[in-house]
């Protein structure tokens, strides 16, 4: 065989071995690309995404999407060849597999807690938006989780309403870990709770659960905490407490396959949209981003780069942008986007109506940091 036919064989076979390699040697990298949008005034999977009964609603128009990143799953071994392809990519980001899997966190794992955030954001999408109407919300603080083999498993539950702490009543979820991390383990904490079931039943009939009762619980001593370096003994008795609300008429979110907190500024827009008489939207394209407490602050999401990009590829005009991720998004934003930065749930409504009615000069803007 001549010398250079021989030479362009076996080039030829390492290229092909090499290509073999890429594709079946797996590297510990995952991939974030641009999800889906969902308008929250609309549909999905034929039926709103927003549904309201017992109160008035009006008809909105326009668009106020949602935006998600899509992620490989926990199980899913990426390949050199994806590796590089994601990295060449515009519309994608590989990050390192632990960034979105830490601790060997499964892909299981990863949606229950995506889930669980999901829920949360709703509930406090409700809140906010109810609260920017000046429709009254009534909040109590429960037990939202109970620790498996803890001082207070069998004896507290989830759903139990608690007023007080060791007689000083409690008015958030916080100020039950402080009152019980007052005390040194071994030492008693009294809880005054209302059962779940006799507050379910007075929910049931309208009224405001009554009739609570005193819980001894015996503190134990909390894990070591590495990130506390003082070292000194902390009590805990085994529950995390949460805020547990009665609305005054239905406001249901049906979105299923979608996860995390970062919705919830959207939700609570579409709600307030669909409470008020007028389209918020005024008809436009508008998409957005963001977590929402109770109180209506927005705050920061992760994957706004591929947020933009989809909202844009889905047509929208205009982006609602939470403050802490304006330089971000103003480094990168894709063309005839415009981002509006928002602080809380008010100033999103007040830049929806600067839109709405073309007054678009004076809209709070993004700058790069």
């Amino acid at each position: 065989m001549p010398r250079r036919t021989a030479t362009m064989l076996a080039s030829t076979l390492i290229l092909i071995a090499l290509l073999c390699a890429g594709v079946l040697i797996p590297v510990p990298y995952s991939e974030m690309s641009p999800g889906p949008t969902v308008n929250t005034l609309g549909d999905a999977r034929g039926e709103p995404v927003l549904h309201i009964t017992g109160h008035k609603t009006y008809p909105t128009s326009g668009n106020l999407n949602m935006t998600t990143v899509r992620v490989t799953g926990a199980d899913y071994d990426m390949n050199i060849v994806e590796a590089v392809y994601g990295w060449l990519a515009h519309d994608s980001v590989v990050v390192p597999h632990d960034t979105l899997y830490p601790d060997g966190k499964t892909e299981e794992q990863s949606t229950q807690e995506n889930a669980e955030e999901f829920s949360q954001s709703q509930e406090s999408a409700k809140v906010a938006a109810l609260k920017e109407l000046k429709i009254p919300v009534t909040s109590r603080v429960v037990v939202s989780t109970v620790v498996k083999d803890s001082a207070a498993e069998g004896v507290l539950h989830a759903g139990d309403v608690i007023k007080a702490v060791d007689g000083t009543a409690v008015e958030k979820p916080e100020d039950v870990a402080k009152l019980v991390t007052k005390h040194r383990p071994g030492q008693d904490v009294v809880f005054s709770v209302i059962p779940v079931k006799a507050a379910a039943a007075a929910e049931k009939a309208g009224k405001e659960p009554k009739g609570s009762h005193d819980v001894t619980l015996t503190t134990r001593k909390a894990p070591a905490d590495p990130a506390d370096p003082s070292g000194e003994d902390r009590a805990i008795v085994g529950i995390q407490a949460g805020t547990d609300h009665t609305f005054p008429f239905d406001v249901d979110i049906k979105l299923a396959d979608v996860g995390g907190p970062s919705a919830g500024l959207m939700f609570s827009l579409g709600i307030v949209d669909k409470l008020t008489p007028g389209p918020l939207t005024g008809g436009k394209f508008i998409a957005g981003t963001g977590t929402i407490d109770d109180s209506g602050k927005v705050g920061p999401i992760g994957g706004i780069a591929l947020k933009l990009v989809g909202a844009r590829d889905a047509g929208a005009r205009y982006f609602l942008t939470p403050d802490d991720n304006c330089s971000a998004a103003a480094s990168d934003t894709p063309s005839g986007l415009t981002l509006v930065r928002v602080k809380t749930l008010d100033d999103a409504k007040r830049s929806l109506d600067k839109i709405s009615a073309g007054d678009t000069a004076g809209l709070p803007s993004c700058s790069a940091g």
